[in-house]
Formats: structure tokens, C-alpha cells, sequence
């Protein structure tokens, strides 16, 4: 029976800052936008984060049985620093400080971006789109928005009216902010004398005579605001109302305000059932910042190459030590943290590399079915995965119990134990066996050591030697094959 039909998931959703029982707009569908990184850089730790803490609703969403469409951006033509409407484009600065062309600064850092989450186990989104690739929907959109009136251009740039539209529609809604506030926390930035008020915010831009990156419209050559980026892409391939837009806490205002603004416009439909935002990663109880020093790139911590910890860890011990955290509570990443997470995750993987040597009984002493449910109840309860790891460790005590036939199990619940720690472990927090590997690897290194030795004994025509080698290694189930490019093995 599929999962989603029996339970009751809810969601903390950012529009109504409440949690709210989880209805997909088609049933056992579900259309995910997750606002992707801009890479002009190293894909850093915080990000990383962020996109874990989707992963695992990714995969949670999955393991209940819906089908997912889950779509994740990449900003590759770039935007402007601070996210202002005047000064140098990311990429661009990057290129002209790299002395590349600006695309190369996009495919080095989007593979960077692949890698890194490759290596923590993230399951690849379903569609992938670049905002260099939807610069036509994009100016769609602001021809769409322009013919009704809540868009002006000045100079070859067009501004989103934020005035107007509030008098209408709620400009704030998300963010709980009010147009007074907005006014007053606005900066004052060079060029903003176009726009009729400075909360306005750009859907194109007139590109400076040495702005690189650029595109014809019919108001100039020039680039789409970073807002519009994601409107275009999200109601293209998951409709003009969609389940659920993720990202960064820091992303809910003003990004994800104008993505609504924007929206209601164009649509005349709110564009998301569900806001969900992530919280930030801090390091030792301060912000992440490259300007102070105060930063770790992941590859740093999986290689140990980095001043802040004692030796490198796992990309599994390290995505381990962030889901010990709620994905929206702030999480600091500290040496003492990550070596206690890491003792912790080896001892998961030892238990459920244990698994195999219970044996089934008669009669159960442990209610398997009421275990089950504490973990579904707390991933139900807005993806709580500290609450599902402290279940698991509970079954990590189980598992001990078991083994020492201090408690029993019926092969029926034996199985469903079994089941459930397999599709927790791996299946919903995504996590590795490194121990499986590691002795995967151990393994490898004493065959290949022992083929050299019989190489060795073939070369000195010692025949009995290399026949013994071969005969022993077939009887524990490791299968020799001497080819042209050398001897290979298999494990039966």
C-alpha cells in the first residue's frame, strides 16, 4: 500500500508561520522548486546545507511513495553584487579577475556544485534548468507585466511597481514585512534614480558598454533580474500553482517576496501552496564569512586540508552531523560536534551491518509495528530527522539486545525491523556505509596483493604455489580471471 495514503504529513510553512497537514495539489504528485545556487564560486558549507536539508524531503517525499518533480535551478547568467540593481555581475567579476570567459567560470563551478553534492549522497533533481537557458520566458513575463501596468521602463530597464501592486495585493506576505518597512530599510544605490520608488525592483537591465553577459529584448541588450530568474523557470515546468518552493532562509525576503509579486501578476494565482525555508550554517557560534576567515569548504573537511579540525571526515559523517539538526533550526559546525557525530554514525553503520546475525524466534519481545511509527511520526511532523535519529538509536540498542538474545522477534517483525532500518538509514537520510566500503577497499588491496604473489609465483614457474593461491581464493568465493591486460577478479 503506498505510504502517502496513510499518513499525515505535515509541513512548516513560511506563508502562514504555522505547520499544516500536507495536501498535493494532484494526488500522489508533488512539484518541488528549490531556488539553486549562483556559481561564480566553491559551492561553500551553508549552501550545502541547504540543499541537503531538500534532499532529504526529496527523499522522504519518495519513500511515501509520491511521484516528485523536483526542480532546482542553476543562476548562470549571474547578478549583481549584493543583489543591487547596479554594479558588477558575479560571474562576470570573476571572469574579469580569472582572466576567463565568463562561461568558463559557469561550468567550473557548476561542477564543482555536482561534485561536492555527489560526494554527501544528494539524490540529482529532476529537471535541472539555467536562467541563461529561459532568457525568452523571462522576457515574456515582463512583456506580460508591463502590458498591465505594474511595470514601468526607464533607460532600457524595467522595474517591477511595488507601490501599485500594493494596492492591490500584499506586498510582504512572506516575509511579514509592510511597505513603511520596506521604504525604510532600503539602501541607497547608485543608479536607483530610474526607479519611481526605491523598493522597486528590476526585471531587466540596460547592460553598462562592460557588462559582458547580455541579451536583445525589446528595451535593450541587456540581463533579466535575478527575481525573475526562478518565476520563469518554477511555473514552466511545475505550473502556474505549484506544492512546494524551498530555500534559504535568508532567500524569503526579498527573493521570494518578489517571486510572488511577480506571480500574482503574471497569473493572477498565488504561485505556492507551501513555503518551506532552511536555516544557516554558522561556524564555532559565528557567521560563515570568506572576508574574516571564518569559513570551511566541504572538500576541506573531507580531506582534512583546513585549520579548524583535527583530521578529516567522511562526506556520510559530515551530512550524519548535519541532520542531527532540524533543517530549520540554525546549526553550528564545530570540531566537537563533528567527531561526536561521527562516533555516533559509525555506530548506526555498525548496527546495521549486525543486522544479519539476529536470528528469528517464536514470539516478539519488542513491539516492531509501534517503533515503526515514532519514526514516520517524526518525519511526518515537518521532516524531523533528529527526533527519526534518536528511533534509530533506540533501534541501535535493539539491535545489541537482539543479538545477545536478550529480546526476541518472530521473522515477520524481524523482517519489518529490518526493513524499516535499511529504509531510514539509507533510503530517507541518504546516508552511506563508509564501513561497508572501507572493508570493500581492505578486501580489494589483499586480493590484489595476493595476485601480485601469484604473478610473482607464475614468473619463478612455481606452478603449486600459484594454483594454491588461485584454489583458496575460489573456495572463499573470489573468482580469478587471467586476460591479456593481467588478472582481474570477482566476488561470487
Amino acid at each position: 500500500m503506498e505510504l502517502y495514503k496513510t499518513n499525515q504529513l505535515k509541513l512548516y510553512n513560511s506563508l502562514s508561520k504555522s505547520k499544516e497537514l500536507f495536501v498535493p495539489i494532484v494526488e500522489g504528485n508533488v512539484g518541488m522548486y528549490v531556488c539553486g545556487p549562483t556559481v561564480y564560486s566553491n559551492v561553500h558549507l551553508g549552501n550545502v546545507r541547504t540543499f541537503m536539508s531538500f534532499d532529504l524531503i526529496f527523499r522522504y517525499l519518495k519513500h511515501l511513495g509520491y511521484k516528485v518533480r523536483y526542480v532546482r535551478n542553476i543562476t548562470d547568467a549571474g547578478h549583481l553584487e549584493n543583489d543591487a540593481d547596479a554594479g558588477e555581475d558575479r560571474i562576470a567579476k570573476k571572469a574579469r579577475l580569472e582572466q576567463i570567459e565568463p562561461m568558463e567560470v559557469v561550468q567550473r563551478y557548476t561542477v564543482d556544485f555536482h561534485n561536492i553534492l555527489q560526494k554527501i549522497n544528494n539524490l540529482p533533481p529532476s529537471i535541472e534548468p539555467t536562467a541563461t537557458g529561459h532568457i525568452v520566458e523571462q522576457i515574456e513575463i515582463i512583456k506580460d507585466i508591463l502590458n498591465k501596468g505594474l511595470a514601468y521602463e526607464v533607460n532600457g530597464s524595467v522595474y517591477f511597481d511595488v507601490l501599485k501592486y500594493n494596492e492591490t495585493e500584499h506586498y510582504g506576505i512572506l516575509s511579514g514585512r509592510n511597505i513603511e518597512d520596506s521604504i525604510h530599510n532600503t539602501r541607497e544605490l547608485d543608479g536607483q534614480s530610474d526607479k519611481k520608488n526605491p523598493q522597486d525592483f528590476a526585471l531587466w537591465k540596460k547592460a553598462e558598454p562592460q557588462h559582458i553577459m547580455r541579451w536583445p529584448s525589446p528595451w535593450s541588450d541587456g540581463f533579466p533580474g535575478w527575481h525573475l530568474e526562478c518565476t520563469a523557470m518554477s511555473t514552466k515546468y511545475l505550473g502556474e500553482t505549484f506544492d512546494i518552493h524551498g530555500g534559504g532562509m535568508d532567500l524569503k525576503f526579498p527573493h521570494h517576496e518578489c517571486e510572488i509579486a511577480q506571480s500574482q501578476v503574471k497569473n493572477k494565482v498565488k504561485p505556492v501552496n507551501y513555503w518551506l525555508h532552511a536555516n544557516m550554517l554558522i561556524l564555532n557560534g559565528m557567521k560563515m564569512a570568506k572576508s574574516t576567515g571564518n569559513y570551511i569548504l566541504p572538500n576541506e573537511i573531507f580531506t582534512g586540508d583546513n585549520k579548524i579540525l583535527p583530521k578529516a571526515f567522511s562526506p556520510s559523517a559530515t551530512r550524519f552531523f548535519m541532520l542531527q539538526a532540524h533543517y530549520r533550526s540554525i546549526l553550528d559546525f564545530t570540531s566537537a560536534g563533528i567527531e561526536a557525530s561521527e562516533k555516533g554514525y559509525l555506530k548506526l553503520m555498525e548496527a546495521v551491518n549486525s543486522l544479519n546475525k539476529i536470528e528469528p524466534n517464536n514470539t516478539s519481545s519488542i513491539d516492531v509495528s509501534a517503533w515503526t511509527k515514532k519514526c514516520y511520526d517524526a518525519m511526518n511532523d515537518d521532516f524531523n530527522s533528529p527526533i527519526l535519529i534518536a528511533n534509530l538509536f533506540e533501534a541501535v540498542k535493539y539491535v545489541n539486545l537482539l543479538i545477545e538474545q536478550k529480546e526476541t522477534l518472530t521473522a515477520e517483525d524481524l523482517n519489518l525491523f529490518k526493513t524499516t532500518i535499511n529504509a531510514f538509514v539509507f533510503d530517507v537520510l541518504g546516508l552511506k556505509n563508509d564501513m561497508q566500503e572501507d572493508s570493500s577497499d581492505k578486501l580489494s588491496g589483499v586480493v590484489e596483493l595476493l595476485i601480485s604473489m601469484r604473478k610473482e609465483a607464475r614468473d619463478n614457474k612455481d606452478w603449486a604455489l600459484s594454483d594454491k593461491i588461485r584454489d583458496e581464493l575460489s573456495a572463499i568465493g573470489i573468482q580469478l580471471k587471467d586476460g591479456k591486460e593481467g588478472t582481474t577478479f570477482s566476488v561470487n
